[in-house]
C-alpha cells in the first residue's frame, strides 16, 4: 500500500486500518464522502481508498514445492476470477495462474469478489496457456488436469482411487467459451465433474470448488 484515502466516517469506524498505514509510513488523505464516491468503482463506497503496488513475484520461487496450484486459463469474468481466487484460497492452494487474455486480477470487481484473497494468494499473470500449463506442472512434480465435460475421467473415479493426493495442477477454462483444446490435450489427465441432475453444466466458480476441495481433503 502506498498511499490511504479515507473519508472522516471511515476513519473513526477503521481505526486498525489508519494504525497499519501509519505504522509503515502510508500518508493517509482525508477526503471528503463525494470525493471517496469519485475514486471507488461501487455504488456504495465504503469511505477507504488504498493505491496499492502490485508485487512483482518469481514463479520459480512460488511454485518450488507447491501441492496445488490452479490455472485460470482466458477467464474473462473478473466476479467469476475473483471468486475462483477466493475458493483457492479457503482451500490452501498454493498459488494462482491466470494466463495471457484472462481479466486483470486487479480489476475492481475482481478485488471485491475475492473478498481479500487476491492479497493472500500469489497470482502469476501474463503467461501464454501452454507455458503456464508446463510452468503448473513443475517438470512432473504435479499432475495436471483440466476440466472439460467431454473428458474421459470422472472426478469420483479419481477421489475413489486415490488419485488426487499427489501434488496436482488444476485447469480451467472460462464459462463462455470452455478450455481450449490444445490446453486440455497438454495436461495430464482430463476430468469431468459428474451431473446427477438435469444441468448439464456447473459454473467456473462452482467448478472450482468442488475440484479443489476435493484436492484438499485427499492431500490432507
Amino acid at each position: 500500500m502506498t498511499e490511504l484515502f479515507v473519508t472522516e466516517s471511515a476513519a473513526e469506524r477503521d481505526i486498525e486500518v489508519l494504525r497499519t498505514a501509519a505504522a509503515s509510513d502510508v500518508p493517509v488523505v482525508v477526503v471528503t464522502d463525494r470525493v471517496a464516491a469519485t475514486l471507488s468503482e461501487t455504488v456504495t463506497p465504503q469511505g477507504v481508498v488504498a493505491v496499492v503496488r502490485p508485487a512483482r513475484l518469481d514463479p520459480d520461487a512460488v511454485l518450488d514445492g507447491a501441492r496445488l496450484v490452479v490455472v485460470l486459463d482466458r477467464v474473462g469474468d473478473p466476479g467469476n476470477a475473483g471468486t475462483a481466487i477466493r475458493t483457492a484460497d479457503a482451500a490452501g492452494a498454493d498459488a494462482v495462474i491466470l494466463t495471457a487474455g484472462s481479466v486483470d486480477p486487479h480489476n475492481g470487481k475482481c478485488v471485491r469478489a475475492s473478498a481479500g484473497s487476491i492479497f493472500a494468494v500469489p497470482l502469476l499473470t501474463g503467461l501464454e496457456p501452454l507455458a503456464a500449463l508446463e510452468l503448473a506442472a513443475g517438470a512432473g512434480a504435479r499432475t495436471t488436469l483440466a476440466t472439460t465435460l467431454d473428458a474421459p475421467d470422472d472426478l469420483d473415479a479419481l477421489i475413489d482411487a486415490g488419485a488426487l493426493a499427489a501434488p496436482t495442477a488444476w485447469v480451467f477454462g472460462s464459462e463462455a467459451r470452455g478450455l481450449d483444446p490444445a490446453v486440455a490435450a497438454a495436461a495430464d489427465r482430463r476430468v469431468r465433474i459428474p451431473m446427477y441432475g438435469a444441468a448439464e453444466s456447473l459454473n467456473l466458480a462452482t467448478s472450482v470448488a468442488i475440484c479443489l476441495y476435493a484436492s484438499a481433503r485427499a492431500q490432507r
